[in-house]
């Protein structure tokens, strides 16, 4: 029974689209190399990785079975294994329940301080799939949820929070925002007919626009942090790709094609990697 339940449970978790799990890794792991000035200690470094990989599929296994009901009314997400009735709910429940102790039982490794804002990460990710019925801001909660990694790296490899891990943090939602605002793009005619709200819904015939000077105010804060924490040019050459990319995106987004939008969400994956490349590239060199 288990072995033929498998690839439902593989979907559910969304394994089977890695996308989510590089969106988290890349500022998860920028934060390590940061905090540490180089290569961070190799328990703390495979604990978050492992940590990572656990707690998004947690995040999917509980988005499912929160929306279950309304993922049958939308073309991108009628085929999840939830809206087919592949799986249970008692299934998705217990699933998460799984994941979430694994997840504990790796964060059981690190110091006292990131065992605590653990309990902070998992009340983030646990109730994340609910905002979208209460307010039209769910890009942000889920920016806190994934961006909380942030100060727990900071907290589980120098045993502090510094300023700096805020300011990450913040830039982290401001990108969040920007990327599964695309995303939101994708269903915003099928989420106003089930009555979901998001900042796609919101933002309406002006979210492109409103993405811009999101993509923009993101550029100004990560160059901040660069001159806070001195960086060489190598971090700078990773800020310029990022701006090319949101060139690009926006390209995308203009063009005529629902498709696009789903092209510029999966774009930022590029993003995030180029900063992570050129942070560890800077520490590498200096």
């Amino acid at each position: 029974m288990m072995r033929e339940k498998l690839p439902n449970y593989i979907q559910l978790m969304r394994l089977d689209k890695p996308i989510g799990i590089l969106l988290l890794l890349w500022p998860t792991l920028s934060a390590l190399w940061i905090a540490a000035e180089g290569v961070p200690d190799l328990l703390v470094l495979t604990v978050f990785t492992l940590g990572v990989i656990v707690m998004r599929s947690a995040g999917c296994v509980i988005n499912d079975y929160a929306d279950k009901d309304i993922d049958s009314r939308v073309r991108r997400t009628m085929g999840r294994p939830l809206a087919t009735g592949a799986l249970k709910g008692k299934d998705a429940l217990w699933l998460f329940a799984a994941l979430s102790t694994i997840a504990f039982f790796l964060v059981l490794l690190l110091n006292m301080l990131t065992i605590l804002m653990s309990i902070i990460g998992l009340f983030l990710a646990a109730t994340y799939p609910f905002m979208k019925r209460y307010t039209h801001f769910p890009q942000v909660y889920l920016g806190m949820a994934f961006g909380w990694a942030i100060p727990m790296a900071f907290a589980a490899q120098t045993g502090s929070v510094p300023v700096i891990a805020w300011l990450l943090f913040l830039a982290n939602i401001i990108w969040s925002i920007i990327y599964d605002t695309f995303y939101a793009m994708v269903d915003r005619d099928d989420d106003l007919l089930a009555g979901v709200k998001s900042t796609a819904v919101l933002f309406g015939n002006n979210d492109r626009v409103i993405i811009a000077i999101l993509q923009l105010t993101f550029i100004v804060m990560m160059a901040t942090i660069g001159r806070q924490l001195e960086m060489s040019f190598v971090y700078y050459l990773g800020l310029l790709v990022s701006a090319g990319l949101f060139v690009y995106q926006q390209r995308l987004a203009w063009a005529s094609g629902i498709e696009n939008y789903s092209k510029a969400f999966l774009n930022n994956n590029w993003v995030g990697a180029s900063f992570f490349v050129t942070i560890v590239a800077h520490y590498a060199i200096i």
